[in-house]
């Protein structure tokens, strides 16, 4: 038997169980991972909710981890049993072993410690493909990320900079633009206390930037809209804050014929190439140095319903690992 959390009915935090489950073989195409850390994202919290709905009831939350391969499925060459896996897009990872498609874990690069992995995975790879592949982001752009202290935005905003580009980031506390600022924002905005479309404006002379990366959702929605220069592109990955409503294609035309899109990881990390390419692209920057992984928090895997707690709350910063 193993430990792992599962959800028997949406809710709550509290409808997270830490329970005895017992693990399968890997069939064709997937591996058995014993895990030594488990990455923590906001996308559990959508599914514990119900905001998004897993495949069936009871299950087990989570999508990042890293860990050793303990057994392999059918069919699978490219990874064997005691080399070191990250994943960022597998299913079921709030456990202390997992079975996982082969085809959504990567192998280790060894200055990578498993910590690191399990806080990056997930978010790093989110980094890479908003930066390189949604937008393709260049010396001399100056962008604006929301959330700039939270897990994806220490890691983009540091990306951004070491790309060449000027950052505003916007945050909630004072506490987190301390934090902003250290990461590569050279410019911090109190989303709260302050109004952001005319500050970035203002920092732009006037112009607005190319890109907005949104991961905020109701409360930035539609003054993102107002901080982009004409044909430029609203980038909304995630929605902290609650969904945007009502989204109209109307309003793109009214703001200067801009572009919106709603990308995913999934969607990107789907073709074992670019899952590959975007995990070098991702593991270089790291193993450099150009780009520190934050890991704030660390917690057992049984006590993930006050790190749920803690994450929902928007008071932490950087990235929450949790230990099995």
């Amino acid at each position: 038997m193993s430990k792992a959390i599962r959800v028997h009915e949406y809710g709550g935090p509290e409808v997270m169980r830490y329970e005895d489950v017992t693990v399968p073989e890997p069939g064709p195409g997937q591996i058995r991972v014993r895990q030594s850390a488990i990455g923590v994202n906001f996308i559990d919290i959508y599914f514990r909710s119900g905001a998004y709905k897993a495949p069936q009831l009871p299950f087990t939350p989570g999508n990042e981890g890293a860990g050793t391969v303990v057994s392999v499925g059918e069919g699978v060459t490219d990874f064997r049993v005691g080399e070191r896996v990250a994943y960022g897009s597998a299913a079921g990872t709030y456990a202390e072993e997992v079975v996982i498609n082969a085809s959504a874990a990567v192998h280790l690069a060894d200055g990578v410690e498993d910590t690191t992995a399990a806080a990056m995975m997930l978010k790093g790879l989110t980094a890479e493909y908003l930066l390189h592949r949604t937008y393709q982001v260049k010396a001399g752009d100056t962008i604006l990320f929301h959330a700039a202290a939270g897990g994806v935005g220490l890691i983009a905003c540091q990306w951004a900079k070491h790309l060449g580009a000027t950052v505003i980031g916007t945050v909630g506390s004072a506490e987190k633009a301390e934090l902003a600022r250290a990461n590569g924002c050279d410019h911090v905005i109190l989303y709260r206390d302050e109004d952001f479309a005319a500050r970035v404006k203002e920092i732009t002379g006037g112009k607005g930037v190319p890109v907005v990366y949104d991961g905020v959702g109701r409360d930035t929605f539609p003054a993102s809209l107002d901080c982009i220069s004409p044909l430029g592109l609203f980038v909304s990955f995630g929605s902290a804050s609650g969904p945007v409503d009502d989204f109209s294609l109307a309003l793109l035309g009214q703001k200067g014929s801009l572009y919106a899109t709603r990308p995913s990881l999934f969607a990107h990390a789907g073709k074992r190439e670019t899952l590959d390419a975007m995990a070098k692209n991702l593991f270089s920057v790291v193993a450099s140095g150009a780009v520190t992984i934050p890991v704030h928090a660390k917690a057992k895997l049984s006590e993930a319903p006050q790190v749920h707690t803690d994450l929902a709350s928007r008071k932490t910063t950087g990235a929450t690992v949790m230990i099995p």
